[in-house]
């Protein structure tokens, strides 16, 4: 088991560091060009390349609501559930803290939103909290759909970090305009006890969508699998 949440711990750093990371830094030069495309490759990057890296260690989930949508799935011990979560969200808020320490050293710096998620007032594109909880369940569901297809029997196992990257790419590209994206609970929660006030207040719904989310199509996949066999 530390094995394992020693690889989760370094998947979801790399994730919050390298995905937020992009996004602080994007805003702070907005002539590099990076962008929504950037910051949506970013992340995907960071998945694709920590699952290669680690993923054989732990699965690969770096996100409590993927862990939850496997084992919604059948395909993970409940045993092991809270180990992963609290070693994803120790891994993000670490990360989250030592990029603060990065790029607070520039002239200027201001926290702000410190990219993290949020709707209403503090969404990129102002989009309701219904819009966010949508979104949110939406993309979440149709990633932990991608993930449990291409690891599964039958799945294309060596081109399945590829396939997961690409995953997270596309659905930040749609989510990122309506509310910074997140698909991750830990990922949420890292950089919203930077940024504070509202952005904590509103740390919940970015709990709760991405987990309905995971568990949805843990529970779908499991029927289909049910049903091919």
């Amino acid at each position: 088991m530390l094995r394992k949440m020693g690889a989760e711990l370094l998947g979801t750093f790399l994730l919050v560091f390298g995905g937020c990371g992009s996004a602080l830094i994007s805003a702070a030069f907005p002539h590099l060009g990076i962008g929504f495309a950037g910051v949506s490759l970013a992340f995907g990057l960071t998945v694709l390349t920590m699952i290669y890296a680690v993923g054989y260690i732990s699965g690969g989930h770096f996100n409590p609501a993927i862990t939850l949508g496997f084992w919604a799935s059948g395909r993970f011990s409940a045993k092991d559930i809270l180990p992963y979560i609290i070693t994803q969200v120790i891994a993000a808020i670490a990360a989250s803290g030592l990029l603060y320490l990065v790029v607070s050293g520039a002239p200027g710096f201001v926290v702000g939103g410190f990219a993290s998620n949020g709707y209403g007032h503090l969404s990129p594109g102002h989009y309701s909290l219904l819009a966010a909880m949508v979104c949110e369940i939406i993309c979440t569901f149709f990633f932990l759909t991608v993930i449990l297809g291409v690891t599964g029997p039958g799945g294309q196992s060596a081109f399945a970090g590829v396939a997961i990257g690409l995953a997270l790419t596309l659905l930040n590209l749609v989510s990122i305009p309506v509310d910074n994206a997140s698909l991750n609970p830990a990922r949420s929660t890292g950089p919203a006890l930077i940024a504070g006030g509202d952005y904590l207040h509103q740390l919940w719904l970015f709990w709760v969508a991405p987990i309905v989310g995971a568990v949805l199509a843990g529970v779908v996949y499991r029927l289909l699998k049910a049903k091919a066999d």
